[in-house]
């Protein structure tokens, strides 16, 4: 059995009840959140889901982190492709009483990442030249957008406490225990992706971020104040198939990072 289904018990759904297809594990991720008003993220999101709000705001989430064992069921690993870092740009979502996450962005340290995730899952994945330094418990990250080398993040960060288990209605449980991402494609398409992994092992972080030009390259003017920090050491993940949805109306074409000219 894979680590993932470890636990089952604290879904906010029964798993589904189709095979599993993919498995990865992410590790020393950084969960970087603020909060900001509906409106300004409402635009970045198809009209066919609901912002979630969360205190009265709407959360923006940066999460860079590493992956490895990255791939599909049955097969083995590859050390050349299957092992790279990743950085997304992220808002909460809800859809049919389903909770998820709405990727306005991510880059990946993989050409052939970005290539299979633009074609086969419709997310906005950019090419990124990134690099982890780890010094102890100290993390140095960064990453720029070939692209578009506006668009980069630069940062260190560290855990400040052990790891616990967030408590079901709190903030942190609302920014990280979700079990489905949506996604929609150039033909107005709608498909929600389920994933399964253990609760997170959350640890309250510090950060000091050099450079966070990530939210600004989408039209999102991140607060003053300091942001909501979480790491996470390693979680294994495994996912199912995109699920097409049913829709009486195809609704307007959305195009997922189409402010950056143009994919999971």
């Amino acid at each position: 059995m894979h680590p993932a289904f470890a636990r089952i018990d604290h879904r906010p759904w029964a798993l589904p009840d189709r095979p599993w297809v993919w498995r990865q594990t992410w590790h020393h991720l950084l969960f970087a959140h603020w909060p900001v008003p509906v409106d300004v993220v409402a635009k970045l999101v198809p009209g066919w889901l609901t912002v979630q709000e969360h205190g009265g705001s709407a959360w923006i989430g940066l999460v860079p982190f590493t992956m490895s064992g990255v791939t599909l069921r049955g097969v083995p690993s590859l050390p050349l492709v299957s092992h790279f870092h990743e950085m997304n740009l992220r808002v909460y979502v809800e859809h049919e009483g389903k909770a998820g996450v709405w990727f306005i962005s991510l880059d990946a340290a993989s050409r052939p990442a970005v290539w299979a995730a633009r074609r086969f899952a419709h997310l906005p994945y950019f090419y990124s030249r990134m690099h982890l330094g780890i010094d102890g418990d100290s993390f140095n990250y960064s990453a720029t957008r070939v692209s578009d080398p506006g668009v980069a993040f630069a940062g260190s960060y560290r855990p400040m406490a052990s790891p616990s288990e967030s408590r079901r209605g709190s903030l942190e449980h609302f920014l990280t225990e979700r079990y489905c991402l949506y996604v929609e494609d150039g033909r107005a398409g709608r498909w929600r992706m389920d994933i399964h992994h253990q609760p997170w092992p959350l640890q309250p972080a510090t950060a000091e971020f050099l450079t966070n030009r990530v939210a600004q390259s989408q039209g999102i003017a991140l607060p003053e104040t300091s942001p909501l920090l979480h790491y996470s050491r390693r979680l294994d993940v495994v996912g199912w198939p995109l699920e097409p949805l049913a829709t009486s109306e195809r609704g307007r074409s959305f195009s997922p990072g189409a402010s950056n000219h143009l994919l999971l």
